[in-house]
């Protein structure tokens, strides 16, 4: 037997509805106030919880650094080389630029065409700055001094003993100099070398506005004039050394990194590019550790790091059509 709701339906008397629909509308009230109680604690809650926590800490937007050149106004030790001809004497230059051999004022050929700190100039396509062009000169020792024509002191003693002289004017025979010897010592104490190196005219296109023959603006400084001395001593080795091995090395470029002491000895060579073949890597590195450096003169070496100059992206390079 299955068991099922039964709903008996009747009329209702009057007043028991109405009693009935009071109960319900306070029902209502009272359930619309339990609501509004609940959500004023929940907001309140809210804020004082807000209130007296600690806050969470923002995170922080990282610190920008600005980075603002103070350079002094002198060439400093991290100025790039570049080499002047001393014949051409210059003033010391308002924009100290490059670090040089010798003082040099910046000039340009053209009107600026470029960003760069350099003169413009029509030239070749090459990877280098060469404001002129000229053939290389090999070392070469200078002239010796020959003997002079004058009668030997022997010959003048003999000669002297002709006539006879006081004790005062013999001294004075073997104590003098003649001009000419003084001219011989003059000749003598010139350099005994040529060298120059091979430099072919470059298409440059730079910044420099004053007019006149290709220069830059360069301070001569006694560290620039030891670095010639040591682009001098390697450069004469290598086209003589470039000039015996022809046949063996190929075109192409290496760069060299060492560092010289304060004696002048090279240490901790090393080729850090070469596109050429072993030959030529072999004459580089042989004019490097040949080349008779002199020592560090005292006032550049103070202003190195220990252990010297770094000389660094020494290039050496064979061009296709010399």
């Amino acid at each position: 037997m299955t068991t099922a709701d039964i709903v008996f339906a009747e009329h209702g008397n009057p007043e028991t509805l109405r009693d009935r629909e009071y109960d319900a509308r306070t029902v209502l009230w009272a359930l619309l106030v339990a609501i509004l109680i609940h959500l004023a604690a929940a907001f309140l809650l809210a804020a004082f919880s807000g209130f007296f926590s600690p806050s969470v800490p923002m995170p922080e937007q990282p610190a920008e650094l600005t980075l603002v050149d103070l350079a002094p106004t002198s060439a400093s030790k991290n100025s790039a080389f570049i080499e002047t001809d001393e014949s051409k004497k210059a003033p010391e230059p308002k924009d100290k630029t490059f670090e040089s051999n010798a003082n040099s004022i910046g000039a340009s050929e053209l009107a600026a065409t470029g960003e760069l700190p350099l003169p413009s100039q029509a030239g070749k396509d090459r990877p280098l700055m060469d404001f002129e062009t000229n053939p290389y000169s090999l070392e070469t020792k200078g002239a010796q001094p020959q003997q002079s024509s004058a009668p030997s002191q022997q010959q003048q003693t003999t000669a002297s003993q002709q006539e006879p002289i006081t004790a005062a004017e013999q001294f004075a025979l073997l104590t003098q100099k003649s001009t000419a010897a003084l001219d011989r010592s003059a000749t003598a104490s010139q350099p005994s070398s040529a060298y120059r190196r091979l430099k072919e005219r470059n298409r440059m296109a730079g910044n420099i506005t004053n007019r006149g023959i290709s220069s830059v603006n360069a301070l001569g400084t006694p560290l620039g004039r030891y670095q010639k001395i040591v682009a001098d001593s390697i450069g004469s080795r290598w086209y003589t050394y470039v000039e015996q091995k022809r046949d063996l090395i190929t075109i192409g470029t290496l760069r060299l990194r060492f560092y010289v002491e304060r004696s002048g000895k090279v240490k901790n060579l090393k080729i850090t590019e070469n596109s050429s073949n072993e030959a030529f890597a072999n004459v580089c590195v042989q004019s490097v550790l040949e080349a008779h450096l002199p020592p560090i003169p005292e006032d550049v070496a103070n202003t190195l790091p220990p252990e010297g100059l770094e000389v660094d992206g020494l290039g050496f390079i064979i061009f296709p059509n010399r």
